[in-house]
Formats: structure tokens, C-alpha cells, sequence
């Protein structure tokens, strides 16, 4: 595969990733898999949206799903991705932590 081509890939997952309701379901999954039903009761959203939401992550290979009777069964497709979302979250709060102490310099030194 060529570096442009995996860029692209890599793109599409990230863009797929950054959506704040998919973020939120990818939080509830890395405890284990879980119903719409149960997402539903969790995220309070209609059905349909997360069901919408559950079907990109599931054509973008990030979650997986399995049936059980009337149930499906959505899970991470891999754990890695868990990861990934957990280090970006580190790097934002790690930033946002810097912006606060340059807003609380920058306001301190507007009083002296």
C-alpha cells in the first residue's frame, strides 16, 4: 500500500472518530459489548440515531457486532482504538491544562 493511500485510510478513521456521539459510544464499549437498547439508556438518544452512529463505526471496521436472539451485540473491533482515543484525550486535557495557566498568567499580570 502507498503512504498517500494509508493516508487516506488513516484520515477516513479519524474523520469517522470525530464525531462527539461516537465518541461517547466508543467510551461506553471499552467497558465491554453492550445492546442499542443499552446505549440508548446510557446516552439518551433515540435508537435510531445511535443505530445510525453504530452502523458507520461498523463500515469504518471499529466496532463489531454479533447477534444473540433478537439482540445485537456491538463491541470494539479492537481494543487498540482505545488507546488511540485515550492519548488524544491525554493531549487535549494537557492543553487545555496550558491554556489555562497562560489565561491565568496573562491575567495576572493584567492587574499589576
Amino acid at each position: 500500500m502507498k503512504k498517500r493511500e494509508f493516508y487516506r485510510l488513516h484520515s477516513d478513521v479519524c474523520k469517522t472518530l470525530a464525531n462527539p456521539k461516537r465518541q461517547e459510544i466508543l467510551d461506553y464499549l471499552r467497558t465491554g459489548e453492550m445492546t442499542v437498547n443499552q446505549l440508548v439508556d446510557r446516552m439518551k438518544i433515540s435508537q435510531a440515531n445511535i443505530s445510525q452512529h453504530l452502523s458507520i463505526l461498523r463500515s469504518k471496521g471499529i466496532v463489531s457486532v454479533r447477534r444473540e436472539g433478537i439482540n445485537m451485540f456491538y463491541s470494539l473491533a479492537n481494543p487498540k482504538i482505545i488507546e488511540a482515543f485515550d492519548l488524544i484525550s491525554h493531549v487535549l486535557k494537557d492543553s487545555l491544562a496550558d491554556q489555562t495557566q497562560t489565561v491565568s498568567a496573562a491575567m495576572k499580570m493584567k492587574k499589576e
